[in-house]
């Protein structure tokens, strides 16, 4: 099946717009390229559960305050599900958590991160990401526009939920007395969170699987060796395998769309096309990640998209130094993998 849109009218931010029983559309501006991220808000008894929150900003809170007090039908706000670590799906998280005192729940793999990312001195993340991106050939006044002024982090998720109830792969969630079967994304994120409900092949798939583009597949400063790559395709297969092809995919992204396999499949396809055209880079000379920034992006980066150009560099040149594809060699404090 090809991709289907059902939906092609845009909620306006601040209102609801229904897509499935029980489950509406909110959307939130960003302040990026990509310049918007969808939350659903499902109907769930005498209140509302919420899956991811937006960015934690002002426009953000205006944003709540205007579905908080006036689409909500009186009900109260009573879950706050975050599917992964990302400031645009956690960022308000905390701010609803006290602001309507209602649980927060997430994964472990993702809670962790965001602990540990939120925890970071600024001092330690200019130096962490300068130091690891320094090692794969980024350098000069870009590195340090690229590694920031500190902890950004912290600075756009207002602020960190308490004590949030974790669940992962095999766990499910009761929302309005129906079952939505929880599904784990990798790669983008460590244990990203997708809800599937069978009954009417809905799935909530945050940014695991978005209709136009790929999820950015990052390589950080505190997991260097990590293949987020291989951790992806395989999440996303096993995905593929266990949902009908009609499913309803409701992106945090892109529009709503049916076609799911042939989404899926194309992912796939995409980043094993990338890892050949890495490999045959690596075979003509050792190159290092920013040296493969032109062969796997063919447009003008910003510096925050660079910082996630250069992340995605490494990732393809792990998976393919896992695979025994390449090899590296530290020339000058930079690290250069050949075929």
């Amino acid at each position: 099946m090809s991709l289907q849109y059902p939906f092609t009218d845009l909620p306006s931010a601040g209102t609801r717009f229904k897509v499935a029983e029980g489950v509406y559309w909110l959307r939130f501006p960003l302040p990026f390229a990509l310049d918007h991220i969808n939350l659903w808000l499902l109907e769930d008894g005498d209140g509302w559960t919420v899956v991811d929150t937006g960015l934690g900003v002002r426009s953000s809170q205006k944003i709540w305050d205007t579905l908080l007090n006036e689409q909500l039908d009186g009900k109260p706000l009573t879950r706050i599900v975050v599917t992964h670590y990302h400031p645009d799906h956690l960022g308000m998280a905390g701010w609803l958590q006290q602001r309507c005192q209602a649980p927060v729940v997430t994964s472990a793999g993702e809670w962790a991160l965001a602990s540990m990312i939120c925890a970071s001195s600024d001092e330690q993340s200019i130096s962490g990401f300068k130091a690891f991106l320094g090692s794969h050939g980024l350098g000069g006044e870009v590195l340090d526009q690229v590694a920031g002024k500190g902890n950004g982090f912290r600075r756009v998720v207002r602020p960190m939920p308490e004590n949030p109830q974790l669940i992962g792969a095999g766990d499910s969630l009761t929302i309005h007395g129906e079952r939505w079967q929880v599904h784990i994304g990798r790669g983008h994120s460590p244990e990203h969170l997708c809800l599937y409900r069978d009954s009417d092949r809905v799935l909530i798939s945050g940014d695991q699987v978005l209709p136009t583009i790929s999820s950015n597949l990052m390589v950080r400063p505190s997991a260097p060796e990590a293949n987020p790559v291989t951790a992806f395709v395989d999440s996303l297969t096993a995905l593929r395998d266990a949902l009908p092809d009609d499913t309803l995919v409701l992106p945090a992204h892109g529009l709503p769309f049916r076609g799911m396999t042939s989404r899926i499949n194309d992912l796939v396809a995409h980043h094993q096309r990338q890892l050949e055209v890495v490999w045959e880079e690596c075979r003509s000379q050792a190159r290092s990640a920013h040296d493969i920034l032109p062969v796997m992006f063919d447009r003008k980066l910003d510096v925050q998209q660079l910082m996630f150009a250069m992340g995605e560099s490494i990732a393809h040149l792990n998976c393919l130094m896992e695979q025994g594809r390449v090899q590296r060699q530290d020339k000058e404090g930079v690290w250069h993998f050949a075929a």
